[in-house]
């Protein structure tokens, strides 16, 4: 059983369902949860970012356990929170390597064609290159 789950979130419905699977599957093993929440930012570059999240990352780990608790009660004591920015997937790869994760969890939102190829997809980008198993919730 997975001990140490990575979830992909930003609030869409199918990342809930994803987080909610992850604390499922944690309480089963009494393992644990990372939530990692990715701020693309296209315009500004890293610096911009940088100083954007310095500003309002404590306060939004925050409001990110929050919301967390409102659907799992116990998520305190069974998630850790990570905000983080640069490329969704680049991001989800390097934190199952950062932290040792054993599993991956994520959302799939469905687009068209044009946007899958112009934005690309982040489900798809993990599965091809994640070295654990991933689930992906729809």
């Amino acid at each position: 059983m997975f001990k140490y789950s990575l979830v992909g979130y930003d609030g869409s419905d199918t990342s809930r369902r994803g987080f909610e699977l992850a604390m499922s599957l944690a309480r089963l093993s009494h393992g644990r949860v990372r939530v990692v929440s990715v701020l693309q930012v296209t315009e500004g570059g890293a610096d911009a970012c940088a100083l954007m999240m310095a500003d309002s990352g404590t306060r939004r780990a925050q409001e990110l356990l929050d919301e967390l608790k409102t659907m799992e009660p116990d998520a305190e004591a069974l998630v850790d929170i990570e905000l983080a920015h640069g490329s969704p997937g680049d991001v989800l790869i390097n934190q199952v390597a950062q932290h040792d994760c054993d599993h991956i969890v994520i959302g799939h939102t469905e687009r068209g064609a044009l946007a899958r190829w112009l934005l690309g997809s982040v489900s798809g980008d993990v599965l091809a290159r994640a070295h654990v198993p991933v689930t992906v919730v729809r």
